[in-house]
């Protein structure tokens, strides 16, 4: 009875012993797992508060207009917005890349993406932090080279992204020398848009170029349109005011879908800088955005515009 008794304490012992080192195993091994998932991602602080990121995503939806700035990043996207989609000068780079939006959220999951990027407006926003970290800017509030950067940063990419802005800022300030030598301190620029029956007319950070005009290169704005669109980006205006408002130049963002009739009427013809030969008609789709792809893109072409370069 006693060698009975004897052999069920000793067997009692290995159990025991088994199921603690089995135990102590499952411990070491999340321990494990939770310094690798530590290690691959850091914390982000961004204008919401702190978000851990992955340190290097490989699946990254964007909500917004920052496609651009990935791209220069060399960051791999799997889902973009349908502006940066359908822009003609992106469609190699994002070639298999879905166009999607935040009221796609099934789609999203589909992605299964590793960082989510978007605008402060974006909707959806406490859905979308339940499929992946999710970031959002408030747009204007970093200037358009700062938010490269932020992005850099967000991306672990921020010494890449600070060598591009360096660069870009040495470019645009020496062609913006060469530009105001040829036609002079005080000749104005300005840039418009023509979107259903109204054209717009466009302040320094709005995209279509304005960011290189007047901030990197500091050309003048006609002084109508310094009082009405400098402060909230863009402004109204009919077909019958454009004039008011055409500086010496005009780059004239120009979406084929719209109705552009207006360009054959008295009022446009007569403006000095139609006369003059002096208006630069863009593809609108190419020039929204100013991501650094863009921005490269904007500065050849007002090289080539302006000074024959």
């Amino acid at each position: 009875m006693k060698k009975i008794q004897i052999t069920l304490l000793l067997m009692l012992a290995l159990v025991l012993s088994a199921c603690s080192n089995s135990a102590g195993g499952n411990t070491e091994e999340d321990t494990t797992k939770k310094e690798e998932a530590s290690s691959e991602t850091f914390t982000y602080e961004s204008e919401n508060g702190p978000v851990e990121v992955p340190k290097d995503p490989e699946r990254v939806v964007v909500l917004s207009s920052f496609a651009g700035n990935l791209m220069n990043l060399d960051v791999n996207m799997v889902g973009v917005d349908s502006w940066s989609k359908n822009n003609p000068r992106f469609q190699d780079e994002l070639e298999g890349v879905e166009a999607v939006t935040a009221d796609n959220l099934e789609k999203i999951i589909e992605m299964d993406p590793d960082l989510i990027i978007g605008l402060s407006t974006t909707k959806n926003i406490d859905k979308l932090k339940e499929i992946a970290p999710t970031v959002t800017y408030t747009y204007g509030k970093a200037d358009y080279l700062e938010q490269h950067i932020e992005i850099g940063k967000l991306v672990n990419k921020e010494e890449q992204a600070r060598e591009w802005v360096e660069d870009f800022e040495k470019r645009a300030q020496e062609a913006g020398e060469k530009i105001k030598d040829k036609i002079g301190e005080d000749t104005t620029v300005s840039v418009i848009e023509k979107f259903d029956k109204q054209i717009y007319v466009f302040g320094d950070n709005w995209g279509r170029g304005t960011e290189i005009l007047y901030q990197a290169m500091d050309l003048k704005m006609p002084e109508k349109v310094k009082e009405m669109a400098l402060e909230p980006g863009y402004y109204a205006i009919s077909p019958e005011v454009l004039p008011e408002y055409a500086g010496d130049y005009v780059i004239f963002s120009k979406n084929s879908d719209q109705d552009n009739s207006f360009q054959e009427t008295k009022t446009y013809q007569n403006i000095p800088a139609v006369k003059n030969d002096q208006v630069f008609e863009v593809d609108a789709k190419e020039f929204y955005f100013n991501d650094p792809n863009t921005l490269d893109y904007q500065l050849d072409y007002f090289k080539e515009a302006f000074l024959g370069e």
